[in-house]
């Protein structure tokens, strides 16, 4: 018998008599019972000098910590973290490579190329040790990096790559497909897939043996431009596994001119390569008589770092857990190009997904107490790779198999109320529905996000949970264009296109100027969802074609049949 099945939550919630009318003109239902002032005054709080931009081991940081379990009290929630307490520690290594790092490669007989940290190439690492040390290593083009069976897809062919630089092409293989192409449609076409971020080609050459991958940058294909690689200035976080590492002594990315020079001087043609690695008979090219020396000072640090977890215990089935969450954290005090001081504060990304997720347990706690268990998550290191979420599903609190489904808010729109709601990661399952169905009752509607190319689906802390096989619905407000009430798709586009300019930068800071209701009504149609589940036995299912349904077909046994 089938246990996941999908679930009208305008039903439900006509039934309750919380949506007497689709109408604009009933505002307040739209957004209750969300507070957009004090969803406000949070994200001023959060994103105010004392927090120093929320980096992970920094006094920002502890600061940030503390607020937010002070808030969770306030509300009357109940600790949800390691051994009864309010966190759950996270253990990181902090590694920052010198800024004058070097890499040397040696071709043929020449004199070969030296590449500079943050003009032709961008050097990390995520090894705890003193130095990276590479010496005449050989590189090997790999095409896009992919081993998928399920797509009849492997880039490697069983290519030895102990001791070797992995070289490989940045998205999907079907990115720049033309139509008639034997890859074309293969994987997601113009909407990224998993197995085109950066993040997975890492771990693919690091299964691979590599102890070195460089990516190759390409600004259409990474959906960013090389000031948005470099600009962590060699800095990286990690979870700190004691004694599982991996291969990658090194991890990296080549300037996009830099790497054609690089391929021709050794005697390929790095167009003419990457043609033939959007077919499925494609196999790895050493680059003939090319290596890679370098030796890098690095800086690293271990730190505890922590998720906030409160929760509202379920009354007939606290097994059963859904989950909200937001990350805390963000960029921390820098120096900008001119050696001035700045503060990144993350007032948007992420200060706001933090505001929604202490509303919606606000309203939680003040409304009938939930069958199912609510839990409420305030990830750490996000911005750094997703890392406290990660680590919360290697080390989940709760059953994962059991967890209904997550909610994760990243980015919400400050422009006011719109006509539209975003869907990113369209067709992956049935929450989706649930909330296209809310947002409708809303008077609004949704539609797929408008850049799937970005893989925003893949960016942001809900995907661990999918990983794990876990139904999701991330909202992520940069997703498109809102179509305001107040002066329609062109005032939303002057919006979003100010709040990317401000993307990872200082100026994403609170405004007073800001209409929040927008970003209210998000929370409230999420909150809605949730509170559908929270009150059903009903299971979100995965859709037909989805990369994560099989994970959660595999632990059917463990949810009760309906």
């Amino acid at each position: 018998m089938m246990r996941s099945a999908r679930f009208s939550a305008a039903a439900f919630l006509i039934g309750m008599g919380l949506f007497a009318s689709p109408s604009k003109a009933a505002e307040p239902l739209v957004y209750a019972p969300m507070n957009p002032a004090r969803m406000s005054d949070v994200i001023r709080t959060l994103a105010s000098d004392p927090f120093e931009g929320r980096a992970p081991g920094t006094i920002g940081a502890i600061r940030s910590v503390n607020y937010i379990v002070s808030q969770f009290q306030a509300i009357g929630l109940e600790p949800a973290g390691d051994n009864g307490t309010w966190t759950q520690e996270v253990p990181m290594i902090h590694t920052k490579v010198a800024p004058d790092a070097l890499a040397h490669f040696r071709i043929g007989a020449s004199d070969g190329l030296d590449f500079h940290q943050s003009e032709q190439i961008y050097l990390t690492t995520s090894t705890p040790s003193s130095q990276i040390r590479i010496a005449d290593a050989p590189l090997v083009f790999v095409g896009y990096g992919v081993t998928a069976p399920g797509r009849d897809w492997d880039d490697f062919k069983n290519v030895d790559l102990k001791g070797k630089i992995a070289v490989i092409l940045i998205n999907d293989p079907d990115f720049r497909a033309e139509p008639g192409e034997p890859v074309a449609g293969r994987f997601g076409g113009r909407t990224m897939t998993y197995y085109g971020r950066w993040t997975y080609k890492y771990e693919e050459a690091a299964r691979r043996g590599a102890i070195g991958a460089l990516i190759i940058h390409d600004t259409a294909a990474a959906s960013y431009p090389w000031s948005t690689v470099i600009a962590p200035g060699g800095e990286t976080f990690d979870l700190d596994r004691k004694g599982k590492s991996e291969s990658l002594v090194m991890r990296g990315w080549i300037e996009g001119q830099a790497a054609h020079e690089l391929f021709a001087r050794s005697g390929l043609d790095l167009d003419r390569l990457s043609q033939q690695a959007r077919r499925p008979d494609f196999s790895p090219v050493t680059l003939p008589g090319v290596t890679l020396t370098t030796s890098i000072d690095v800086n690293t640090t271990r730190l505890q770092s922590r998720n906030v977890l409160a929760k509202l215990p379920g009354t007939t089935h606290p097994d059963e857990t859904i989950v909200y969450g937001a990350h805390w954290d963000a960029f921390g005090k820098s120096k900008g190009p001119h050696g001035e001081a700045m503060i990144r504060r993350g007032a948007i990304d992420d200060a706001s997904g933090i505001a929604a997720v202490l509303e919606i347990a606000r309203a939680f706690k003040s409304g009938p107490a939930p069958e199912r268990t609510i839990l409420f998550g305030a990830w750490t290191a996000e911005e750094r790779g997703l890392l406290g979420s990660t680590w919360y599903v290697e080390h989940p609190l709760v059953s994962l198999p059991k967890t209904v489904a997550n909610f994760t808010i990243d980015v919400l729109q400050m422009g006011g109320m719109a006509h539209n709601a975003f869907l990113v990661g369209a067709g992956q399952d049935s929450l989706q529905d649930d909330f296209a169905t809310i947002a409708s009752s809303q008077g609004r509607v949704t539609v797929n996000e408008a850049l799937p190319e970005r893989g925003a689906f893949y960016r942001a802390d809900h995907l661990p949970f999918a990983r794990a096989g876990v139904p999701v619905l991330p909202i992520m407000d940069l997703a498109g264009y809102p179509d305001l009430l107040q002066g329609g798709v062109p005032a939303g586009r002057k919006w979003l296109e100010a709040y990317m300019a401000c993307y990872h930068q200082p100026c994403d800071a609170w405004s007073a100027s800001w209409d929040l209701r927008g970003a209210a009504e998000d929370a409230a149609a999420l909150y809605e969802v949730g509170r559908s589940l929270a009150f059903s036995r009903m299971w979100p299912s995965w859709k037909q074609g989805s990369e994560f349904k099989a994970l959660r077909e595999r632990t059917d046994s463990e949810r009760p049949a309906l």
